[in-house]
């Protein structure tokens, strides 16, 4: 008899069930479903019934394909994620067919279990399919594993035939460091030590599978480790923002001082909400809530909230093992989406260390990943991502790559070059922003244009520049199309890469703000988001102008011929043709392009520079704005 599980931990487990074709996952399951009441009234007797009509003897898998053949057609319940519970607690079964097509269904489903049941033949014994989805267990970080020996009445209840194929994968799992938690035999088709104990198998003194299954606790409950607050979307029903997510593991209260990465932003709770549900002062492990915040800082979907104190890794190179799923092959330098939590982030692959053949453990040099195969590679992303060790916290330590929208390989993370074990350090200049301030006689900003393509912004941008430098300003433009010419020369213009365009000159726009300069950016930057995330690597420096002119106009003036050639369908994805542009919503200061010429528009500009740079007075410099040169 397995341990009284406490009420606080008797929450659902999640139980992925595994094996080879034909080794007995469906008829386990059926079993399952009937020996703890959790069919719905009548279903056996009429699978029975409908065997008969056939001819066929009943099977309990029959129970799966009825169930499969309703939820077909809309009917009954989602055999991928079966309901049921025993005296002690509630389970979810996510079923993951044995054939190699669906490994990727495997993955998918095993990446979010709590513990698993392997299902093994005894007649067959422990085969390459058995073996591969051990490992893949293994792979997954699925610690709590137990072992069925399956169809124990096609030999005879042997014993000898269990110790045999127990000892033969025991031996794989030990290899691969797993360790079983138990390794039961049963006969699902007969019910024997599926819920309680067999006649036919009385030399054995072990668990049954419901034993088993309730033997299972969480290696530590959930809400007692670091807090991950991965960020599933930001709302904005009237003047507050909420950032909503599930909070995968810890706990967090009204009042905690929240660090969200890889922005490195803090801020404290000031409300915890859930949906048709009085707020609370606090909240843990498995909660969808909504929190505000005491001040509005720049937090997007994917941003993971943690406890100052224990934050998630920040790294741009990730050491991954993964399960390759895809029929064309991993490759050094291939691109692909790394999806972990609610982030996604554009990697490459730098370099593949080693594939692992499953059969033997060994490992070998490779220059490629097949179908199927397991390797440990080493991705890089352009942006940073934040990320736990799946051996620290599975739930942000692993994830799945995706080609366009499909699931090409699921890993977990077993190693990342932390930014903040690389011995960066934030320089503290000799010159300070004031001493700059007064050198040159007014402060640094970054002017950030925004509108379509030929609102102008490139014009105004240009005439702001001769104007102010004529004034004796630092003043230097970056043009969306001159630094894509050196400085963000491998972009295209993906949607990734426009994002990480608009990142990259966002930095360098704030370097040059830091340096004491004006700098004027002429970016489309056509998503609120982007130009969100621009803002807050600015942060103060930074000033959204938006250039504004209807498309009609814009299109009439067409200076560089491209929206001839978006009509024309020769450039996919063109802002305002066919893809949308945003709006700001809050700028501080709108040109109107349409409306004014091209003299009164950079007028308006340079009062405004001059009056957000401007020094009145030296002492300006470190007292505050004055009111213009």
């Amino acid at each position: 008899m397995s341990p009284l599980i406490p009420a606080s931990q008797r929450r659902q487990a999640r139980i992925v069930i595994v094996g080879h074709v034909d080794h007995g996952k469906s008829t386990l399951i059926g079993r399952l479903l009937n020996d703890t009441g959790s069919l719905p009234d009548g279903k056996v007797e009429a699978v029975r019934e409908m065997s008969r009509r056939r001819g066929m003897p009943f099977e309990w898998s029959f129970v799966m394909d009825a169930l499969q053949a309703e939820r077909d057609q809309g009917i009954t319940i989602d055999t991928t994620q079966i309901h049921f519970k025993t005296e002690r607690r509630p389970y979810v079964i996510i079923d993951a067919p044995g054939h190699t097509e669906f490994l990727k269904n495997m993955v998918t489903g095993a990446s979010s279990a709590d513990a698993a049941l392997l299902v093994i033949d005894a007649g067959e014994g422990a085969l390459e399919q058995s073996r591969r989805h051990a490992y893949l267990l293994h792979l997954l970080g699925v610690k709590q594993v137990a072992v069925i020996v399956n169809k124990m009445d096609m030999v005879d209840f042997s014993q000898a035939r269990f110790d045999h194929v127990a000892a033969e994968i025991r031996a794989y799992l030990n290899g691969i460091g797993v360790a079983p938690g138990v390794i039961l035999p049963v006969s699902a088709r007969h019910g024997d030590n599926i819920a309680s104990r067999s006649g036919n198998l009385a030399w054995y003194d072990g668990p049954t599978v419901i034993e088993a299954l309730d033997g299972f606790l969480p290696a530590a409950p959930e809400d007692e480790l670091p807090l991950r607050l991965p960020i599933q979307d930001v709302y904005k029903p009237d003047e507050r923002r909420i950032l909503a997510g599930r909070i995968e593991t810890g706990r967090l209260r009204v009042g905690d001082t929240l660090h969200f990465a890889p922005n490195n932003r803090t801020a404290k709770v000031v409300g915890i909400e859930a949906w048709n549900a009085a707020p609370a002062i606090s909240a843990a492990a498995g909660q969808s809530v909504g929190i505000t915040l005491d001040q509005r800082i720049f937090v997007e979907r994917g941003h993971i909230a943690s406890l100052p104190a224990e934050r998630p890794v920040e790294a741009h190179r990730l050491t991954v093992r993964l399960f390759w799923l895809a029929s064309k092959p991993l490759e050094t330098g291939r691109a692909y989406t790394l999806k972990l939590a609610t982030a996604e982030h554009r990697v490459t692959v730098e370099k593949i260390v080693e594939v692992v053949d499953i059969d033997d453990l060994g490992v070998a040099a490779a220059d490629r990943v097949g179908r199927n195969e397991i390797a440990n590679v080493v991705l890089h992303s352009r942006s940073l991502v934040a990320v736990d060790l799946a051996i620290d916290l599975p739930r942000t330590g692993r994830g799945v790559l995706l080609d366009g929208h499909d699931v090409v390989g699921g890993f977990i993370v077993t190693g990342a070059d932390a930014v903040a074990e690389r011995n960066l350090q934030r320089v503290e200049h000799a010159v300070s922003p004031d001493e700059r301030a007064l050198s040159n006689g007014h402060r640094g900003a970054v002017l950030w244009l925004t509108g379509l393509s030929g609102a102008g912004k490139s014009t105004l941008a240009m005439g702001l520049e001769r104007t102010l430098f004529e004034r004796g300003r630092q003043v230097y433009v970056l043009d969306g199309d001159g630094v894509r010419q050196g400085l963000n020369g491998d972009l295209g213009f993906s949607p990734a890469d426009r994002s990480e365009n608009i990142r990259r000159v966002a930095e360098a726009a704030r370097l040059f703000a830091e340096a004491g300069m004006i700098v004027v950016t002429a970016l489309i930057s056509p998503t609120r988001q982007d130009r969100a995330r621009a803002r807050a690597i600015g942060g103060d420096l930074f000033h959204e102008i938006h250039v504004k002119a209807d498309l009609d106009t814009c299109e009439q003036r067409d200076p560089k011929g491209l929206y001839r050639k978006a009509r024309a369908g020769e450039i996919p994805e063109f802002t305002g043709v066919s893809a949308p542009y945003e709006e700001p919503q809050a700028a501080e200061l709108v040109v109107e392009t349409g409306r004014l010429g091209i003299e009164e528009a950079v007028g308006e500009l340079v009062g405004y520079a001059e009056r957000v740079t401007g020094l009145k007075y030296p002492s300006d410099a470190v007292q505050g704005r004055g009111e213009g040169i």
